[in-house]
């Protein structure tokens, strides 16, 4: 009897002692519920905000993207590129070796040739600023270019009735142009008497810009975005006051085509941004409509700061309507017919990727 109650009182005791941990095993459960809660609620958030920041971000990187090359040998790894030419009569390694100076910037550029003279004149500006050329021939014609003294200096790169999206999406990879402070992809039908490309790039620099454009003359340019439009006062600007329209743009404005916004028919770019922005030109984009409005995700920093419109060294657009430009307002003889709805049809998908 004496056995038996000292097992009852055993018993006793441990379910007594489990009776107590019940209330500490709840506090444990709750905190770990608690704490899996906030993990998973910070997860989704930051999810949501990496969403809005960069939205046109792949989810998964490509095979090509991941690959290592560690099994190559040291020494012999070339990571990047450039547009320099290397003079092939050369033997000595050291002569071989191209040096490209400090603070060099690249002109890319349609050219057809029936906007020659447009092109001539804007690429003389350039090349006496030491820019490498590269010209996107459009058309297929090359020989005509070839009396112009720069010509042979120049990269010329042939593909029939292409748009410069096109020519840039596989020829100004990233890493072929790192070597590039800036990035100058413009439209051929453009007029440059007032404007000077280092000038500009010194306002650029000055003003942390990391997407840029150089103002148009309201008196002979096609106007299609009133930002573009110069103010003769100012020597850049970075927002427009309008409120006229569906869009009302005042100081309280933060988004296109208010502020952080450039045109896409002559923009520029720093080495970063065109890291960004050559992710965001699709495949098959002909006049890119839209895309200007998501420029500024690739600004490197706040848009309404890094974006800017350069007054003082001002261009005019003449609006000519080819393969080679960025605005199809106007439908030229060249594309004219068959195929010129199906452009538009194109264009008009463009549009709707980046809405």
């Amino acid at each position: 009897m004496e056995l038996a109650l000292k097992q009852k009182c055993f018993d006793g005791g441990t379910h007594g002692f489990k009776m107590k941990q019940l209330p500490f095993m709840g506090i444990v459960c709750a905190t770990m519920l608690f704490i899996v809660y906030r993990t998973t609620n910070y997860q989704y958030q930051h999810t949501e905000m990496e969403a809005r920041l960069h939205p046109f971000a792949d989810v998964k990187e490509s095979q090509e993207d991941s690959m290592k090359v560690d099994y190559l040998p040291r020494g012999i790894v070339q990571s990047s590129s450039d547009m320099e030419m290397r003079p092939l009569w050369l033997t000595s390694w050291s002569k071989l070796k191209v040096n490209i100076p400090n603070n060099k910037s690249l002109l890319a550029i349609p050219a057809g040739i029936k906007q020659k003279r447009y092109v001539d004149a804007i690429v003389q500006k350039f090349v006496s600023e030491n820019f490498t050329v590269v010209l996107f021939h459009y058309d297929g014609n090359v020989d005509g270019w070839l009396d112009l003294e720069w010509s042979n200096n120049a990269i010329h790169i042939v593909a029939q009735n292409q748009t410069k999206w096109w020519f840039a999406k596989r020829f100004l990879h990233p890493d072929v142009v790192s070597v590039y402070d800036y990035i100058f992809l413009w439209d051929e039908d453009l007029r440059v008497d007032n404007f000077h490309p280092g000038r500009y790039l010194k306002i650029v620099k000055s003003e942390g810009l990391e997407i840029s454009q150089p103002a148009l003359d309201p008196k002979s340019s096609d106007i299609y975005h009133r930002i573009t439009i110069r103010k003769k006062s100012k020597i850049l600007h970075r927002r427009v006051y309008d409120r006229r329209g569906s869009v009302k743009c005042s100081d309280a404005s933060q988004e296109p085509p208010c502020t952080g916004w450039v045109e896409g028919m002559t923009p520029v770019f720093s080495r970063s941004a065109w890291r960004c922005v050559w992710h965001l030109i699709q495949n098959d984009l002909v006049h890119g409509w839209g895309m200007d409005m998501k420029l500024g995700y690739c600004a490197q920093g706040d848009r309404t700061k890094k974006v800017g419109v350069i007054d003082s060294e001002f261009i005019v657009h003449k609006g000519i309507q080819t393969l080679g430009g960025s605005s199809a307002r106007k439908v030229s003889k060249d594309i004219r017919g068959n195929n010129s709805m199906q452009i538009r049809r194109q264009s008009t998908l463009d549009l709707r990727i980046f809405r």
